[in-house]
């Protein structure tokens, strides 16, 4: 082996070290930024971050104290193995392949308790052992498992890809947004009309299997990377539902329009806009949406929020924009080591006064939320439904020199109050619960109160 590579395959174990596992080997496979949050989309992959311009992080091969791997550890040979009568009686074994990487000698550190261990590994286990690139695949995903943090993580180049395609506005699959949870790959909400909804699938239902392949403890990109695939082509997926014994479902996938907004004046005179995704336009074409009602003098506002996973940060600022005066803080984003960033509202709004309510639930996630805490904090508009989900962390992503992704946990959002969003959500100023028997069953409990709030003030 070439000594470029060998100092690959140290420089990311010396990452995989901190796990403290071997795991690595199957890469601990048992959630719109340029890194997306969860929930994920089956679907699209939000994006809540501005992509700012990664700075060029110097490489454990160029630290002092990186070492090198010229030198060859203790490697197996045919000789060090033991014998004994009956050993000698044994079928002579197929050789196994020679170990994949060299080991260096001892550096006095604790390091070097890596490499004694997979030294052994390396000549004593019995199959197959991982090539270079799945040996730092997994070393990789197993030092990211230490920091408990799903949003941090390695996306192999083929996923990275399949995500990269969200921009387009369109994508194949199966139309459901997902996210992870305790190791579970949950349903967050599906697309209305799309073969998800189609096929019976509902929120919080958990995918044990796509095919005949478990996923639990997968990372979330692996998952859907597995359930999605080329329209008109079949998957079959292992649904665990509440108070049910798990069951099949197979699903044909489709091409899939991303959906932006949907709007409807109502004949009541309440003016209703959907907003389902931030991606890079969603300000835009929010923007013309409401103007259109306008036009109709609308008794108030009702921007439904549910289900929708978040996207570009910058859009959120632009959506908050329409509804909040020039000026107004948007968000509060804190990094590990620098001033906190308060982000504004750049322009004059679209509706500053019209009244309004946002309708959440606990498929609101990141940008979501960042506009939902905004307009509540100021005052803006109140929140009517379900406690939202929690995700307000910043990713930046970093482009491997192989086209995989590293996604990195940078910073957390606060609301224009300082409110935490990750880990807590925000409680609706009314809550209102709507069960699985009122979708069924074509009722909505939570928008038929947000009507009612906007005709009487209460």
């Amino acid at each position: 082996m070439e000594s470029n590579g060998c100092r690959t395959a140290l420089l990311v174990a010396v990452v995989a070290i901190i796990a403290g596992s071997l795991g690595f080997v199957v890469g601990f496979a048992s959630g719109y930024l340029i890194a997306k949050p969860e929930p994920i989309a089956l679907g699209p992959t939000a994006t809540v971050a501005l992509p700012p311009t990664p700075t060029p992080m110097p490489g454990l091969g160029e630290s002092e104290s990186a070492p090198t791997l010229s030198a060859e550890g203790p490697m197996p040979t045919t000789e060090s193995a033991p014998t004994s009568p009956i050993a000698s009686a044994r079928p002579t074994a197929t050789p196994t392949p020679a170990p994949t990487v060299k080991i260096p000698p001892p550096r006095g550190t604790d390091f070097d308790l890596f490499w004694e261990a997979w030294n052994l590994v390396q000549r004593d286990f019995y199959g197959h052992l991982p090539s270079e690139e799945e040996m730092t695949y997994g070393a990789i995903r197993g030092a990211l498992s230490t920091l408990d943090d799903p949003f941090t993580a390695f996306i192999e180049p083929d996923i990275a890809a399949i995500n990269r395609e969200d921009d387009s506005g369109t994508f194949e699959g199966i139309g459901a947004y997902v996210t992870m949870k305790e190791g579970r790959l949950m349903i967050v909400s599906t697309f209305k009309d799309q073969p998800a909804e189609k096929a019976g699938l509902r929120r919080n239902d958990i995918v044990l299997k796509v095919d005949d392949t478990p996923i639990e403890n997968m990372s979330i990109y692996e998952a859907i990377s597995l359930i999605r695939g080329p329209a008109g082509t079949p998957v079959r997926l292992t649904i665990l539902r509440e108070g049910e014994e798990p069951f099949e479902v197979e699903i044909i996938r489709a091409r899939i329009e991303i959906p932006v907004v949907e709007s409807e004046m109502r004949e009541d005179g309440i003016a209703y806009v959907s907003l389902l995704d931030f991606s890079s336009d969603a300000s835009v074409k929010l923007d013309k949406a409401i103007q259109e009602m306008l036009k109709q003098n609308p008794k108030g506002l009702i921007l439904d929020l549910r289900g929708n996973p978040g996207g570009w940060l910058n859009e959120a600022v632009l959506v908050s924009s329409l509804f909040l005066p020039k000026d107004s803080v948007v968000v509060i984003e804190r990094y590990k080591n620098a001033d906190p960033e308060i982000l504004r509202t750049p322009h004059r709004p679209t509706v500053p006064d019209l009244p309004m309510v946002v309708l959440v639930d606990g498929g609101s996630a990141s940008a979501s939320e960042i506009v939902a805490g905004a307009l509540q904090d100021h005052g803006r508009a109140i929140l009517i439904g379900e406690q939202t989900f929690g995700k307000g962390s910043v990713q930046w992503p970093h482009e491997l020199s192989n086209g995989a992704e590293l996604r990195v946990t940078v910073a957390r959002w606060f609301t224009p109050n300082d409110r935490a969003i990750h880990g807590q959500g925000l409680t609706p100023d009314i809550e209102v619960k709507r069960t699985e028997e009122d979708i069924d069953a074509g009722r909505d409990p939570q928008l038929d109160r947000a009507v009612e709030y906007l005709l009487t003030g209460r």
